[in-house]
């Protein structure tokens, strides 16, 4: 599929905005323009943005219920109640139950957790888990990472006795659970400034807020700070804002003294004594998190996240390694038998989006499918298996699309769903997967827009070789950390040519080394095209190329120097 290059240049006033700024920080114009794409214009918001501080967090009491939740909580710790840590099986909702659950676990003893099972339970608070924490006695459940739609779960644990605090950062229905508090920043009557977090995110400002109510210093919470950043990461909620701040902040944390479980994933994924940033986290640490969840029990996560002994985080981080490896197989698999369908059925022909129901599916892939098959297509995914009766499944979009909307309109169809505008999960009843395929399918076609329908790179400026100084890259660095609202940062370099070193190399020779020149400034640079073996002839032909790239740090035999990776290419025609 070929990818299609978006770049706009900044108008004068804009220019003078850039270069203003650039004066006034001692930087790279380019560096300023970058700025001035994420919303930063001045000298404060860039030292602000430079060096976020925990000081700029929001008050957590300006989040609606927030007191009342605080209250209960205290009231249920005075009274010596049972408090049960409720969250959803994925990365978000088991780092959310071990945050909070280990900083409760300092103050108070009657404190457990549970986690609902994927296959007998499904998402979200379930009647089961109520059942037992009223057989156990537990009086107040503080749920996290889901909950806000269990409007009859929550009237039913009222009748049982059993008090809920949700703590959720999903999209509501019009009607809230009647809990005791529902901390949401996305409730339609939302007064609190940043609508962003992740579920673990709102089981920080809870507890941050419970810590400033009972005279608790804040230093208390920011070792927590690694569990938030790798939910943060994991979740790919926008990374502006308070996320920003909380994941500089966890990064630190797990790059200098993580949590003793973290610690051992890291050592598992070969991340020891290296720098861990957001990708190591989102495509390393945070699948082995999630594998437990997917292919045994979230439980087993929650007990490596808050394990203080050495042997048993080992023992149990090669478990969950365990299950990650069996998940890799099976989602292979099955994105495979997924795509052939897709490519091989007639009924797909032609359609904006793509519905796949296969009741023999592993229930806990389905979403890395969905998102697999969203990224090949291109187009809006959903992917469902049966499970206790129903088909159940994943949904993932395509960049710029909002998802949630366009299941929101088969909601007659369904029995559940939750999510936001990228991802989302839903079950229905088995006769109904075909008519929601095709009201699905009506709704996609109908409001995607055209350039939403193919693969698109945004470019934020166009550099020439020369830029691309130790003190361009060093700044650049200081962008961290990326992810979405500060995605890293694309360049565009036009009329490169092959210095005459650039080469195949891969077990299949499917990748380029390349050491490229730049006709303007006769730099040369080192770079990597993954998977682009097909640019070689035209490379070598010594043809003028057009590529984008992110700048990248390469240390190979313990040196350390700047390489471009390679995201396209384009042969200039002469």
């Amino acid at each position: 599929m070929i990818n299609k290059w978006n770049y706009a240049p900044l108008n004068e006033e804009q220019e003078q905005q850039k270069n203003k700024l650039a004066n006034e920080l001692g930087i790279n114009p380019m560096l300023a323009q970058l700025l001035l794409q994420r919303g930063v214009a001045t000298f404060e918001e860039a030292k602000r943005f430079f060096r976020p501080q925990l000081d700029d967090l929001h008050d957590p009491f300006l989040m609606n219920d927030m007191q009342k939740a605080v209250d209960r909580l205290s009231l249920a710790m005075a009274n010596k109640e049972k408090i049960l840590i409720y969250g959803d099986y994925d990365v978000d909702g088991t780092t959310a139950v071990a945050l909070v659950y280990k900083f409760l676990k300092q103050y108070y003893a009657g404190v457990d957790f549970y986690i609902p099972d994927r296959y007998s339970e499904g998402y979200g608070i379930s009647y089961k888990g109520i059942d037992y924490a009223a057989a156990n006695s537990f009086t107040l459940v503080i749920a996290l990472d889901c909950g806000i739609k269990a409007v009859e779960k929550i009237e039913y644990a009222t009748e049982m006795g059993v008090d809920f605090i949700i703590c959720d950062h999903h999209t509501p229905d019009a009607a809230l659970p009647r809990a005791i508090a529902v901390l949401d920043a996305k409730r339609e009557d939302n007064t609190y400034p940043d609508t962003n977090l992740s579920g673990c995110g709102v089981g920080f400002k809870f507890m941050q807020a419970f810590a400033a109510s009972n005279d608790i210093p804040f230093s208390q919470l920011t070792p927590l700070l690694d569990l938030t950043a790798v939910s943060i990461a994991s979740d790919i909620v926008p990374i502006i804002g308070e996320n920003r701040i909380m994941a500089y902040y966890g990064l630190k944390q797990i790059n200098s003294n993580p949590s003793l479980g973290l610690k051992s994933i890291i050592d598992l994924c070969g991340l020891t004594d290296k720098e861990i940033m957001i990708t190591d986290i989102v495509f390393k640490i945070g699948p082995r998190i999630n594998a437990s969840g997917r292919m045994q029990s979230g439980n087993e996560a929650v007990e490596l996240l808050i394990s203080k002994d050495v042997e048993f985080a080992k023992e149990k981080s090669d478990t969950i390694n365990t299950y990650n490896d069996e998940r890799k197989s099976l989602d292979k698999n099955i994105t495979e038998e997924a795509d052939n369908f897709v490519k091989n059925s007639k009924e797909h022909e032609g359609k904006k989006s793509i519905v796949v129901y296969n009741p023999n599916w592993h229930k806990g892939v389905i979403g890395i499918v969905a998102s697999r098959l969203s990224e090949m297509h291109y187009k809006p995914t959903v992917v469902l298996t049966q499970s206790n009766g129903l088909a159940t499944g994943s949904a993932r979009s395509v960049p710029g699309f909002d998802l949630y909307k366009a299941i929101d309109s088969c909601r007659h169809l369904l029995e559940n769903f939750g999510g936001h505008m990228y991802a989302a999960g839903l079950s229905m009843k088995l006769e109904n997967v075909e008519e929601f395929s095709q009201k699905f399918e009506k709704f996609v076609s109908e409001n995607i827009l055209e350039e939403q329908t193919y693969p698109q790179i945004e470019i934020d400026a166009m550099l020439e070789f020369k830029d691309i100084t130790p003190k361009f890259f060093r700044v650049l660095k200081q962008f961290n950390p990326f992810g979405p609202g500060n995605m890293k940062p694309v360049f565009c370099t036009k009329r490169v040519f092959d210095y005459g070193t650039s080469r195949l190399v891969g077990k299949e020779q499917e990748h380029l080394k390349l050491e490229l020149v730049d006709q303007h400034s006769e730099v040369v640079m080192n770079g990597i095209a993954f998977g682009m073996y097909e640019f070689n002839d035209a490379i070598k032909e010594l043809n003028p190329l057009d590529i984008c790239y992110t700048i990248e740090e390469n240390t190979f035999n313990g040196n350390t120097s700047i390489q471009l990776m390679i995201k396209d290419i384009k042969v200039v025609k002469t």
